[in-house]
């Protein structure tokens, strides 16, 4: 078993009750191996204009393959709502949107995988101060 480490995020509608819908669905996903969780934070919105988010890092124990994991956050941002597809510019960057729901694989064990679905740890993990922070709150060793 494996420390996984997912970070939260919402910009829209109710943003509490999001946060606890995505909780209550990763906790019937994961069978209830929640381990952590941390204070939920409100963030301004990066890489676009929009209203605020609240964020937080939820920690699970699991023994699951990435990918099953993957599969199982977009399962759940689907059913919650959320539509986008990944959009990039000219330039090939990631252009970003208004989210109902938004369940990041930050950090998962000793993990080090990249592919063109999924790269662990997060490539945004230490450029982004909140998530940082949240991640320490969380016990997650940078």
């Amino acid at each position: 078993m494996k420390e996984l480490y997912l970070l939260l995020g919402t910009n829209l509608g109710d943003r509490e009750s999001n946060i606890n819908r995505a909780l209550e669905a990763l906790d019937k996903a994961f069978c209830g191996r929640r381990l952590r969780t941390t204070a939920i934070i409100e963030t301004a919105a990066c890489g676009f204009q929009g209203p605020d988010f609240l964020n937080a890092v939820v920690v699970y124990s699991s023994a699951r393959k990435p990918e099953t994991i993957l599969r199982i956050c977009k399962r759940i941002e689907r059913s919650m709502g959320r539509k986008d597809v990944p959009e990039y510019n000219a330039a090939g960057e990631r252009v970003y949107h208004n989210r109902i729901i938004d369940i990041d694989i930050l950090l998962y064990g000793d993990i080090t995988l990249s592919t063109q679905e999924l790269t662990i740890p997060h490539p945004q993990v230490r450029s982004r101060e909140f998530a940082a922070r949240l991640l320490k709150e969380a016990g997650a060793k940078l």
